[in-house]
């Protein structure tokens, strides 16, 4: 896939008054520091498409991005904030839950991990949840690069063995880095895959 277009539509914590166009989206969270804005402007070839900030905990809102006149990229407040109020913390959860549970737009949900650290609950927990509401993830291994191949592969393979003891399967993963641009290939090829795949369920 070409990224030819890639433009901020709006942002708004109802998920009621998100756009209504009938497009596939695919919304991207994580802990806070997990690297998001900096993935998501490396996959648009965009310095600032997504803001970055270094204060963890920046994205607040629910914000749109059209790609290409054809899909919607979702950028979501990430969950686990140190800095951000027990009250904010629960408005995040509570609007956040909402996008998952009522936008029928969403094809997949993209949750970033980052490489250098082992599992962490509330990032199991979150898959959790998606898994028990039936919301098609992939889990984005980020920062890949500020690790070694050895060590890389060995964190790698713990998370997934933290995930079988409670998953079937694992959800299709990849490995990026915004440094490098590793993954970003093969990161939209997939979307490109599964735009075609549910093409008629858009039209």
């Amino acid at each position: 896939m070409k990224i030819k277009s890639a433009e901020f539509i709006m942002s708004n914590s109802n998920v009621m008054k998100a756009p209504t166009e009938r497009m596939p989206e695919y919304a991207f969270i994580g802990r806070s520091n997990v690297g998001k804005s900096s993935l998501i402007n490396m996959l648009m070839e965009r310095k600032d498409l997504a803001k970055i900030s270094g204060k963890p905990g920046k994205t607040q809102l629910i914000n749109h991005f059209k790609i290409n006149e054809e899909w919607f990229l979702v950028d979501l407040p990430g969950y686990g904030y140190a800095s951000v109020s027990k009250k904010k913390r629960v408005i995040f959860q509570y609007f956040i839950e909402n996008y998952f549970k009522e936008r029928e737009q969403l094809v997949c949900t993209f949750v970033l991990i980052d490489s250098r650290h082992d599992p962490q609950k509330i990032d199991l927990d979150f898959m959790q949840f998606l898994g028990e509401n039936q919301i098609p993830f992939c889990i984005i291994f980020t920062k890949a690069d500020k690790l070694g191949s050895s060590k890389l592969n060995k964190q790698i393979t713990s998370y997934k063995k933290k995930l079988l003891q409670h998953w079937e399967t694992l959800p299709t993963s990849f490995l990026t880095s915004s440094n490098t641009s590793l993954g970003r290939t093969e990161f939209l090829n997939f979307i490109d895959g599964v735009n075609e795949d549910v093409a008629k369920d858009f039209k």
